[in-house]
C-alpha cells in the first residue's frame, strides 16, 4: 500500500527467497555448509529442511544467517541506490527481522510495526497458501518462539498500526496517515 503511495520497496524475505532460489547466490555456500541434502532437486534450499535443522541447532541457524544476511544487505543497498538514481523520493524496507538484525535500525529513519494478535498472526499463516510449504499451527508457533517478542517489536516502533480486525479499505486508510506523518 505504500508502493501505492509512491515509494520504492526493498523487500528483505523477497531478497533472501530469491538467494536461497534455484541458481540463487546463496545456494553454493548453503551447500558448502550444510551438504546437498538441504538442497532440491531443482538447485533451490529447501526450506522445510532447513526449518528443522535451525530450529534444532543454533548454531545452524547462525549458519544460516551468517550466508544470506551479507547477500540481503548488499542486494538491499544495490536496489537503495537504484532508487535514489531513478529519483525515488522514500524508500521503505520490508525486514521481517528487523528487530533480531539491529544493524538495519542503524540505516532506517523510522520504523513502522504492523502489529496483531499472537493468535490471529498464527491463524493468518497456517491459512496463507504456499506451493511448496504447508505451515501447521506447531510449526508457525515455534517459528513465532524463536522471533523477537510482540513487545519487543513494538518497543522498537516509531509508527504502530493494529492491524486486528480491519477491512483492507481501513488499513487502507490508516496507511495514508502514515504515509502523511512520513510527508509523503
Amino acid at each position: 500500500m505504500l508502493v501505492g503511495q509512491g515509494v520504492t520497496l526493498i523487500d528483505a524475505d523477497a531478497i533472501s527467497r530469491a538467494a536461497t532460489a534455484a541458481g540463487g547466490s546463496a545456494i553454493a555456500a548453503i551447500a558448502a555448509c550444510f551438504g546437498h541434502n538441504v538442497i532440491t532437486a531443482q538447485g533451490a534450499m529447501n526450506r522445510d529442511v532447513m526449518r528443522q535443522r535451525v530450529f534444532n541447532d543454533v548454531n545452524a541457524k547462525r549458519q544460516l544467517e551468517a550466508i544470506i544476511h551479507p547477500f540481503v544487505g548488499a542486494e538491499a543497498a544495490r536496489q537503495t541506490e537504484a532508487a535514489r538514481r531513478g529519483g525515488s523520493p522514500y524508500v521503505v524496507f520490508d525486514i521481517p527481522l528487523l528487530v533480531e538484525s539491529p544493524r538495519w535500525r542503524l540505516e532506517l529513519h523510522r520504523v513502522l510495526v504492523v502489529d496483531c494478535e499472537t493468535a490471529t498472526q498464527i491463524n493468518r499463516v497456517c491459512a496463507r497458501e504456499s506451493s511448496n510449504t504447508h505451515w501447521t499451527r506447531e510449526a508457525v508457533e515455534k517459528v513465532i518462539a524463536s522471533q523477537a517478542t510482540r513487545q519487543q517489536r513494538l518497543a522498537a516502533a516509531d509508527l504502530v498500526i493494529y492491524n486486528e480486525g480491519l477491512t483492507l479499505g481501513q488499513l487502507a486508510a490508516h496507511i495514508k496517515q502514515v504515509a502523511r506523518l512520513i510527508t509523503l
